[in-house]
């Protein structure tokens, strides 16, 4: 362990490393069962503990495994990996786009799962691109053009995006004709009134999704504040059992699945699924410029998803040098990149590093090996697919408040003297999530940063590079990349 990790060299033992990957997994183990529940949310007629849940739940706990273990092994980093927030609700929202197209291209109702391997493929060629791009050290350079003002804005602005996630939607709740009702858009917003009219039979499920999440919010807020280890799961399993009372009082029985579930992986749901499920075919069959461009804006966007939580994670970590860089960001970046190729392979939306390893670091974690106590964590929950199939929406959104609060904190080092540094960042977070795009945040970002600076004679503070992606986002916006 010493000669792999060199822990006397980083100042800690085995014990402080195994207790910190203990800790990093708890507060982020909600991601089992919040990846499958999002993007099966986007599928028509998908259910939770469906074959496409199945098997995006086993890809969730393979890629987070494999991918954390890469980065125990190639950079030594206490960081751990899974598909990305953000990233997945992007990427739903791609395959969904793709379903659409095709079927107004094909005549042909496309689902979907249909659609799905499209969507796979996409993630696949974004992965090659970004090792390729890491090996030629051209993703670093890219990390090290983006300005401190936008960089500031990255984690804030994915936070921001989470919440809004978290209270939009990801509670939604159907009524008797499949109609797609929202917490905040369509329960605070329309008043009890209306909105149980609206709903019918289906109001009271709704009501039971709000208070859910906010008892799930509370809890989470309260363990953290005394400093419980794992204050997220727990606080999820609080509102899951909340959740479970509730249905238990309306005669519902929230149970019911687990009379017919198996408990053995979900390998057969998976293979038929979601595993090397690429399709170029039906990727194309929309027309080859806009695959094209597809995957083009894929690409962009994903980069820059990628950048902006692997600089988050190590932000809230304390793991940046006085310049603000991350020692051994390349090994990083590489480990990420070959993360999202197998998230890609197993069936499942970019693989990235989350912000919750900060939770390991503050442990005590400093080596990989507290990454590979986590790697093997999340590899042994492939026999726990039924339970986290019972893990509520409302349950997770909570989760996902939370944490994106957390992640907001990034707020309070921004130069609210400096109008080239406060902007950008406001006009980042407004992006972000009316976009629902972390790369459009940033692009938007880094057009304000350099036209302010420009305007305002202070050109030589802009590298050439961060010129010169400001240039390309604008080509994006404007001829639709």
């Amino acid at each position: 362990m010493e000669k792999l990790f060199k822990l006397k060299q980083n100042g800690t033992t085995v014990r402080t490393e195994v207790l910190a990957g203990l800790t990093t997994f708890m507060t982020m183990a909600y991601i089992i069962a919040l990846n499958p529940n999002l993007i099966v949310g986007f599928g028509a007629n998908a259910e939770r503990g469906g074959a496409l849940w199945n098997g995006i739940f086993l890809a969730t706990v393979i890629s987070a495994g494999i991918g954390t273990l890469l980065m125990a092994f190639l950079a030594n980093k206490p960081f751990a990996m899974a598909p990305g927030m953000g990233l997945n609700s992007y990427f739903a929202t791609v395959v969904a786009g793709i379903a659409a197209a095709m079927t107004a291209a094909g005549g042909v109702d496309y689902t979907f799962q249909d659609a799905y391997g499209a969507g796979l493929a996409i993630i696949l060629i974004s992965g090659i691109l970004f090792t390729i791009l890491t090996l030629l050290n051209i993703r670093e350079k890219i990390v090290d053009a983006i300005p401190k003002a936008v960089r500031l804005g990255i984690p804030a602005g994915i936070g921001l995006m989470l919440v809004n996630i978290g209270l939009g939607s990801n509670a939604g709740v159907q009524d008797a004709n499949f109609n797609m009702y929202y917490m905040l858009g369509s329960f605070f917003s329309n008043g009890p009134s209306a909105t149980k009219a609206a709903m019918g039979d289906a109001y009271g499920t709704m009501v039971l999704y709000v208070l859910t999440t906010f008892i799930g919010i509370f809890a989470i807020a309260v363990m953290h504040h005394k400093k419980v280890k794992g204050s997220v799961l727990f606080g999820m399993l609080i509102a899951a059992a909340a959740y479970w009372i509730g249905c238990f009082c309306m005669g519902q029985n929230p149970f019911a699945s687990l009379a017919t579930a198996s408990w053995m992986p979900p390998f057969k749901d998976m293979a038929a699924t979601t595993l090397f499920k690429f399709d170029f075919g039906d990727l194309f069959s929309i027309g080859v410029f806009s695959a094209i461009m597809t995957i083009i804006s894929f690409c962009m966007v994903d980069m820059f998803d990628t950048i902006g939580t692997l600089y988050g994670t190590a932000q809230r970590a304390g793991m940046l040098d006085k310049e603000g860089n991350m020692p051994n960001m390349k090994q990083a970046m590489l480990s990420d990149s070959i993360g999202t190729m197998v998230g890609a392979c197993t069936g499942t939306s970019t693989v990235t590093t989350f912000i919750e390893s900060a939770a390991g670091v503050e442990a005590g974690g400093r080596t990989g090996l507290t990454s590979l106590v986590t790697g093997i964590l999340f590899l042994l929950c492939m026999f726990i697919s039924p339970i986290a199939a019972l893990i509520p929406a409302p349950a997770t959104s909570s989760a996902l408040v939370f944490v994106g609060m957390l992640m907001m904190g990034s707020l309070k080092d921004v130069d609210y003297g400096d109008v080239a540094g406060v902007l950008p960042v406001v006009l980042m977070l407004v992006f972000m999530m009316v976009t629902s795009s972390v790369g459009n945040g940033i692009g938007i970002g880094l057009i304000t940063y350099s036209v302010l600076k420009i305007c305002t004679g202070k050109a030589k503070e802009v590298s050439w590079l961060t010129i010169v992606l400001a240039v390309l986002f604008i080509l994006k916006f404007f001829i639709v990349f």
